[in-house]
């Protein structure tokens, strides 16, 4: 799962009974609209995020564009957890062997050419 598709899935779970349109969620998660879309539209093909469309009377008096709205579903905020949860912890495992090697002054080498 990329960090992009987590900020997604942590700004609709900051409250998952509320509906939100597509730039809301885009300041949440801090994201360009060009990112969050697609990972709205994978989230919505698989059953974790469901949307409906604004009425149009409502943007019509607002004047402008209409809204779609998102909101993830019951299934899809258990399985966002879960694999929210998941990419936590393998982010807090320690590194391998073969990619921390000690050098004599008890840092870490990461690699050639890395400072």
């Amino acid at each position: 799962m990329t960090l992009q598709t987590q900020l997604v899935l942590r700004a609709l779970l900051e409250n998952p009974a509320k509906q939100r349109y597509g730039l809301e969620l885009c300041e949440l998660a801090g994201l360009p609209s060009g990112t969050m879309y697609p990972i709205l539209a994978r989230l919505e093909q698989v059953g974790w995020v469901g949307s409906t469309w604004e009425d149009p009377a409502v943007h019509e008096q607002a004047g402008r564009p209409r809204r779609r709205f998102y909101q993830i579903t019951e299934d899809g905020a258990e399985h966002a957890r879960d694999a929210l949860a998941r990419a936590y912890r393998a982010r807090k495992q320690p590194l391998p062997g073969w990619a921390a090697h000690p050098i004599a002054d008890g840092g870490v080498s990461r690699g050639p050419g890395a400072g």
